[in-house]
């Protein structure tokens, strides 16, 4: 990539992180070319879907969502590993507000720019829910896939109630994810 288009590109980028920031993932594109000083077109050149947009914008994070269920394959007590990458997890996902919306779309599309990272995400949770169902601590019939959508709906949720309430709706969940006596 050309030095100039590379700069553009980290413009938009940037631009798109401060207005995801202020109005969430439905942010218009026109704004994020204007505030990247950039016309529409360049935007598009780059990015050619919003959830591309959003898939370069997300790329670290995923990544580092992977690796940290990497390191927590190591914690001494498999739930409390589980506990600490679904925080994580919605962490990530309650970033920008529709972030959650927008993930299980990409989610259903194989063919959009956001069904790798998806994946990625659930790949990276089922490392870390495959151990603690072998440690016999959440229940055998949950998949990861089911996980991913429970920390979405977490994360939605969160944008919708009070941040305490927000905390509180996790531990909820993985009390469901325990077997049952």
């Amino acid at each position: 990539m050309r030095a100039d288009a590379r700069r553009n590109r980290d413009r938009l980028l940037a631009a798109t992180g401060e207005a995801f920031a202020e109005h969430g993932t439905d942010a218009a594109l026109e704004d994020i070319a204007r505030r990247a000083g950039v016309a529409i077109g360049t935007l598009y050149s780059h990015f050619p879907t919003r959830h591309a947009l959003l898939e370069a914008l997300l790329r670290e994070q995923v990544e580092a969502l992977g690796d940290k269920a990497s390191q927590l394959l190591d914690h001494p007590s498999p739930l409390e590993a589980l506990i600490e990458w679904a925080h994580a997890a919605i962490a990530h996902t309650a970033t920008y507000r529709g972030l959650a919306a927008s993930m299980m779309t990409g989610l259903g599309y194989e063919n959009s720019e956001l069904h790798a990272a998806c994946q990625a995400l659930i790949q990276a949770g089922e490392r870390v829910l495959a151990r603690a169902q072998q440690a016999g601590v959440v229940r055998p019939d949950v998949a990861a896939s089911d996980l991913f959508a429970l920390i979405n709906a977490v994360a939605w949720a969160g944008e919708q109630v009070p941040s305490e309430q927000g905390a509180r709706l996790l531990g909820y969940v993985i009390d469901g994810l325990r077997p049952m006596s």
